[in-house]
């Protein structure tokens, strides 16, 4: 099984890429990865710093 890099993708972006990215590096769907980040969300805790954070860090798609 080959990984995929994470990086942000060039299409298929909503806002920055972050759960396209992290959908396609672990084999899911962006729809499923969007909808559990605005489900965790609603709880207590550094979701959007950690969003903005992986925003900063990880790279865009070359090519």
């Amino acid at each position: 099984m080959a990984t995929t890099a994470l990086v942000r993708p060039k299409r298929g972006r909503m806002i920055a890429g972050v759960c396209a990215g992290l959908a396609r590096r672990f084999g899911f769907k962006p729809w499923q990865v969007r909808t559990l980040f605005v489900l965790s969300c609603l709880l207590p805790g550094p979701q959007i710093l950690l969003y903005l954070g992986l925003w900063l860090l990880v790279p865009n798609q070359r090519g």
